[in-house]
C-alpha cells in the first residue's frame, strides 16, 4: 500500500526538467556548461547548473495536500565535492518550483519547465 502511494505522489515529477529561473544566479551562470536541468527517476535523479553536477536521493510526500519531492544530493563543482538538500513541488502552468541548499554555501529558489 505504501509503495502505491509513493508511486502516485512521484508521478507528476518524473522526467527531465529544464531550469528556467533561479533566484540567486542569472541564466548565463546557470547555463555555463549547458542547459541547467533536474532529472527525476523514481527515487533517484540528477541535476546540473553552473559547474555543478549532482546525483539525487529522492523521497516523496505531501505538503498542504500537494505532492512534494524532497531530496539530498551529492556532486562535484569544478572538481570539488559538494552536497546539500532541496525540494520541488508542482507549480502552475505545468512547471515545478523548488529550492536547493548547498551545505555551507548558497541556496536558491528555482522554477523548471518540461524538457
Amino acid at each position: 500500500m505504501a509503495r502505491k502511494k509513493a508511486e502516485l505522489l512521484a508521478a507528476p515529477f518524473q522526467g527531465k526538467w529544464r531550469i528556467a529561473e533561479m533566484d540567486t544566479w542569472d541564466d548565463v551562470a546557470v547555463e555555463l556548461l549547458g542547459p541547467g536541468f533536474i532529472e527525476i527517476k523514481k527515487q533517484e535523479g540528477e541535476m546540473r547548473f553552473i559547474a555543478l553536477t549532482a546525483w539525487l536521493d529522492i523521497r516523496y510526500g505531501a505538503q498542504n495536500g500537494s505532492p512534494v519531492a524532497e531530496f539530498s544530493w551529492e556532486g562535484v563543482d569544478e572538481g570539488d565535492q559538494r552536497s546539500g538538500r532541496g525540494w520541488v513541488a508542482v507549480g502552475t502552468a505545468g512547471r515545478l518550483v523548488g529550492h536547493i541548499f548547498i551545505h555551507k554555501g548558497d541556496d536558491s529558489g528555482f522554477v523548471c519547465e518540461p524538457w
